[in-house]
């Protein structure tokens, strides 16, 4: 946890941050958050929220847009609760509802806004300032809208969510 230009990270109760991780800046934290290895969370040239029960996996990178003339709130990123990131993805100033799960690799750029109950497939890249519906697969670089989700799925993004609370509290007691 590191400071910048004064504004220190503020992490909730039961929070996790794996030693090897950085976070630096203007990053909120929720409560039963989880982040793990070598992950890098820099809130320097805008703000980062993370909402309650978001897990963060191995290696991924979290970063804004700064505030310009062309762009004068800059992309904050904003990531809702119960959402589930997967090991090496990188996420640059957009926007996550809840109940996403973002697959291992996935970049997902400035601008994206990403509705609640979300699966976003493994390796897949979303352009700058698409939006993503609600009750969807996506996949592919650039991903497209692949079918509509079971309901089994939509279950697993919330329970994904919930198994990273209990893995993470092992890791606090």
């Amino acid at each position: 946890m590191r400071t910048y230009l004064g504004i220190s990270p503020v992490c909730g109760e039961f929070t996790y941050i794996d030693q090897s991780s950085v976070i630096i800046g203007d990053v909120n934290l929720a409560v039963d958050v989880s982040v793990w290895p070598l992950v890098s969370i820099r809130g320097d040239v805008n703000s980062i929220v993370i909402g309650a029960r978001t897990n963060i996996q191995d290696g991924s990178i979290l970063h804004v847009t700064r505030k310009s003339p062309n762009n004068p709130d800059g992309n904050p990123l904003i990531i809702g609760d119960d959402v589930t990131v997967g090991h090496n993805c990188i996420l640059h100033g957009c926007t996550l509802g809840d109940r996403v799960l973002i697959g291992m690799g996935a970049i997902i750029m400035d601008g994206v806004t990403v509705e609640s109950d979300v699966l976003i497939a493994a390796g897949s890249v979303i352009p700058p300032n698409k939006t993503l519906a609600s009750g969807y697969l996506y996949k592919g670089n650039p991903a497209q809208q692949a079918r509509k989700l079971r309901e089994n799925e939509v279950t697993f993004l919330k329970q994904s969510a919930l198994n990273y609370v209990e893995l993470k509290n092992t890791y606090l007691d």
